[in-house]
């Protein structure tokens, strides 16, 4: 398995032989509005041509329709008779978008020998619920292949501790970048979240992804670094990549 963290939540993703594409976002720096009034966004470009992260992709996974998961300079690229999979109530949007395939994930599906099943996931707490929506996370299951969990735009709470309870997912992918919403408080997971999932599951590497690209985000690569040292979470299980770097699964 190969995991290339292209920026925030993006990930192109090498599994069973297979390439696949998650939540695509592919604007230009500082080419969208601010969530937070602090910077347009993306902070940063991404670290490779859009054309590249595309080659050789047979599908893409849409976990929602938030603007950084999957925006107008994606959609302009991606090939409308790829298959994309998505969560239930977000098809028709797509469809509307020209893509001719769109399968919404109820429970799971199999895709060339690989199992994926939607995980629960819950995009902050209290009245900020009501602006995010429902979201979902993702699990992928091979014989001959790691199971990763892609827990999504989630905080930690009682729907992620459970699935890495019943899975034991040898890769668990979180955003870690602590991101508020107006006055709800966080909508991801921040470095303290993350810990406590490096802490729930400590057989699994967590790879802690989403940092350093939007202007709400609270949590910087260097940041979780520091509190994950401070836990005594050693490197070799919360691995924190930069953009465009890959990283291999036997």
């Amino acid at each position: 398995m190969h995991i290339q963290l292209i920026r925030s939540a993006t990930l192109r993703i090498t599994y069973a032989g297979h390439v696949f594409l998650i939540d695509p976002y592919f604007a230009a720096k500082h080419s969208l509005p601010s969530y937070a009034g602090n910077s347009p966004n993306p902070l940063v470009d991404l670290p490779i041509p859009p054309q590249e992260v595309l080659t050789d992709i047979e599908m893409v996974i849409v976990s929602h329709l938030h603007s950084d998961h999957f925006d107008q300079a994606a959609r302009a690229v991606l090939a409308r008779d790829l298959p994309i999979f998505c969560q239930p109530g977000d098809q028709a949007l797509i469809a509307d978008y020209g893509f001719l395939h769109v399968t919404p994930i109820e429970q799971s599906v199999v895709w060339h020998g690989i199992t994926i099943t939607r995980t629960p996931a819950q995009h902050g707490k209290g009245d900020v619920l009501a602006d995010m929506g429902h979201v979902s996370g993702f699990l992928f299951q091979h014989a001959k292949e790691p199971t990763l969990y892609w827990a999504g735009d989630t905080i930690w709470y009682d729907g992620v501790q459970q699935t890495i309870e019943q899975v034991h997912p040898d890769v668990i992918v979180t955003h870690s970048c602590g991101a508020t919403w107006k006055q709800g408080g966080y909508i991801v997971m921040d470095a303290e979240q993350t810990i406590a999932v490096c802490q729930a599951a400590p057989r699994s590497v967590v790879v802690a992804t989403h940092m350093d690209s939007v202007d709400h985000a609270t949590i910087s690569r260097i940041d979780l670094r520091t509190v994950a040292r401070e836990h005594n979470i050693h490197d070799a299980y919360l691995l924190i990549p930069q953009d465009g770097e890959t990283l291999i699964f036997e």
